[in-house]
């Protein structure tokens, strides 16, 4: 997919360890466009491992198709079963290093920001949350998937492109070198 001068790609990806979404925008003269959504639909692997290495080949297949200059993704959030917990970060941790393998810079952001981002309302349904996509991006019905997982990609992706705008809250890393150069603190035996 060739990009024209002063198009930016933006992916964005929900993690999942069942059904993991992403959604894909074309941002142009200050506009933001869909140019597609989707879910990797993991319930067929029983070992998670192959899993991860599912998520793996389908970010990078992703990448290579849309050529995106970002990706935003969302950080899981924290809940009671750290076992569900546990495969989740890894799933994003190597949707993440997809990125990373391709030299895409990635921003993470909370759910809540997301949320907010799309709605104003930090405790919006997915339900809400893909209606105002629709209606903002002109999504006609016939795109929209049973999984909301697709949406909520989508969403990550336009968060992204409000936040880029707006000066930095959130970090984003190039690498793990770019990270130890960010955080030169937070490495141990640098001083």
């Amino acid at each position: 997919m060739a990009k024209s001068t002063g198009e930016k790609i933006i992916l964005g990806i929900d993690p999942g360890t069942t059904i993991m979404g992403y959604g894909v925008l074309r941002i142009q003269s200050r506009k933001a466009e869909m140019i597609t959504m989707g879910v990797i639909d993991l319930r067929k692997y029983t070992d998670h491992y192959l899993k991860l290495g599912r998520i793996f080949e389908r970010i990078t297949g992703l990448i290579d198709s849309y050529l995106p200059d970002e990706m935003a993704i969302e950080a899981p959030f924290f809940g009671k079963n750290v076992q569900s917990m546990l495969k989740l970060g890894r799933a994003q941790g190597v949707a993440m290093a997809a990125a990373i393998h391709r030299d895409i810079p990635i921003t993470e952001y909370a759910p809540l920001k997301i949320k907010m981002a799309r709605t104003g309302n930090g405790q919006a349904s997915k339900e809400q949350v893909a209606g105002m996509l629709q209606r903002i991006l002109n999504i006609p019905n016939e795109s929209l998937l049973p999984y909301m997982d697709a949406t909520d990609g989508l969403a990550a992706a336009y968060c992204h492109y409000l936040q880029s705008d707006r000066p930095q809250t959130t970090k984003a890393y190039t690498s793990w070198k770019d990270f130890a150069r960010k955080n030169p603190g937070k490495i141990k035996g640098n001083t």
